[in-house]
C-alpha cells in the first residue's frame, strides 16, 4: 500500500479544538497543493464540538478523521500513541504535522519511535523537494544561529511538528465540502498503566506571551536589566506582557519563556512593540506576523524598521517615559 496524503493532529481540551488546529491546516493544505494529495485532519478526544469539527473542512481539510471516547478525554501519551500508531499502520499517511505543544512533544518522538521513522522538532518552514517530492523540513539550530533543513528519504510516514503561532489559518471557506468519518475507538488500545489524577496549570500573565494580544519586547539597547521597568509600565497601561530579545534573556534581563525568536517562542499579538531591538534575523523570525508593529530604535538603519508599521527613530529612555505619561494623562 502506497503511502500517500498529509494529516494534521488537531488538538482538543474539554470538548473545544485549540487554535493550533486550524493554523496546522494552513501549512499542510500547501503541501497537500504540491503533492496533489489530500488533506486529512485527525481529531482525538471526547464529544468534540461538531460545528468546530466542520470548520476544519472550511479552513482547507479534505476530510476529517474523528475518534472519540471517555478514555481519549484526558491526554495520556500511552493511550494516544497506541491509537496514532494504530491508524498509520491502516491508512498509511505520506507526512504527518503536529503542533510543537507539550502535546505534540510528548506523543509525536513517541509515535515515530515505535514506527522507526524520522521526527524534524520546533519546525518553522516546511516545503516539498521537487525532484524526490520529499518533505523539506526547516528548523533553527544551534541557538538559533542557523537555519537546518531536514529530509526523511528512506522511512514513511515523514514526521513534524511546527511552531505554534508560526502561520495564521486559513480563512473559512463556505463552497468547501468534504467528508467527517467517525471511527470507533478500540478500547483495547488503552494502556491502562497511567491514569490522571489531577492537573495543576499555573498561568502566569507577566511570561505568557504566546496568548497576548499585545507585546511590548525589550532587547540590548535597554543596557540593564533595571530599565525594563518603563518596559513593565507601558505593558502594565496597555493590559500587555513583557517579551525581550535573545540578547537581553542572555544578558540576564529576562527570562527565557520571555523570549521571541528562533530561539525562543513565535508570537502573533494585535500589538507588537519592539523597544531597543536591532531586527535580527532570528527575532523577526519569532514576531513578523504580529498584526501591527511598532518600533523604537535610536538607529534609522535598524533592520526591524523594515517589518515595522509604525517606527519612532529616538531614545528609547525618552519616548517610553513619555509615552507613559501620555498613557497616564488618557486615564485620567
Amino acid at each position: 500500500m502506497e503511502y500517500r496524503n498529509i494529516w494534521t493532529m488537531a488538538e482538543t481540551h474539554e470538548g473545544r479544538l485549540k487554535d493550533v488546529s486550524y493554523e496546522l491546516l494552513s501549512r499542510g493544505r500547501a503541501l497537500a497543493d504540491k503533492l496533489e494529495e489530500h488533506l486529512v485532519s485527525v481529531v482525538i478526544g471526547n464529544d468534540v464540538d461538531k460545528e468546530q469539527i466542520n470548520e476544519l473542512i472550511l479552513r482547507g481539510a479534505d476530510k476529517v478523521l474523528v475518534v472519540e471516547s471517555e478514555n481519549l478525554n484526558d491526554f495520556i501519551v500511552e493511550n494516544y500513541s497506541n491509537l496514532v500508531v494504530d491508524l498509520i499502520q491502516k491508512r498509511k499517511p505520506n507526512i504527518i504535522l503536529a503542533a510543537a505543544t507539550a502535546n505534540g512533544r510528548t506523543f509525536m518522538p513517541h509515535v515515530a519511535m515505535r514506527l522507526h521513522t524520522g521526527l524534524t522538532a520546533d519546525c518553522t518552514e516546511l516545503d516539498i523537494e521537487k525532484e524526490t517530492k520529499n518533505l523539506l523540513q526547516t528548523r533553527p539550530a544551534i541557538g538559533g544561529n542557523i537555519l537546518a533543513t531536514i529530509k526523511t528519504p528512506n522511512h514513511r510516514p515523514q514526521m513534524a511538528t511546527v511552531r505554534p503561532k508560526s502561520s495564521k489559518p486559513l480563512e473559512t471557506d463556505e463552497s468547501r465540502t468534504g467528508e467527517v468519518e467517525i471511527i470507533e475507538f478500540d478500547e483495547s488500545l488503552v494502556d491502562g498503566r497511567v491514569k490522571k489524577l489531577a492537573s495543576e496549570y499555573s498561568k502566569d500573565s507577566g511570561l505568557n506571551i504566546h496568548g497576548a494580544d499585545i507585546v511590548v519586547a525589550g532587547g540590548k539597547g535597554m543596557k540593564k536589566g533595571e530599565n525594563f521597568a518603563i518596559l513593565k509600565e507601558l505593558a502594565d497601561k496597555l493590559g500587555g506582557v513583557i517579551g525581550a530579545s535573545r540578547d537581553a534573556v542572555d544578558r540576564g534581563w529576562a527570562v527565557y519563556p520571555q523570549q521571541v525568536g528562533l530561539s525562543g517562542k513565535t508570537v502573533t499579538p494585535k500589538l507588537y512593540i519592539a523597544v531597543g531591538i536591532s531586527g535580527a534575523i532570528q527575532h523577526l523570525a519569532g514576531m513578523k506576523t504580529s498584526e501591527i508593529i511598532i518600533s523604537i530604535n535610536i538607529d534609522p538603519e535598524a533592520e526591524i524598521f523594515k517589518v515595522s508599521d509604525f517606527g519612532i527613530v529616538g531614545d528609547l529612555f525618552e519616548v517610553v517615559p513619555l509615552l507613559n505619561k501620555k498613557l497616564q494623562e488618557e486615564v485620567k
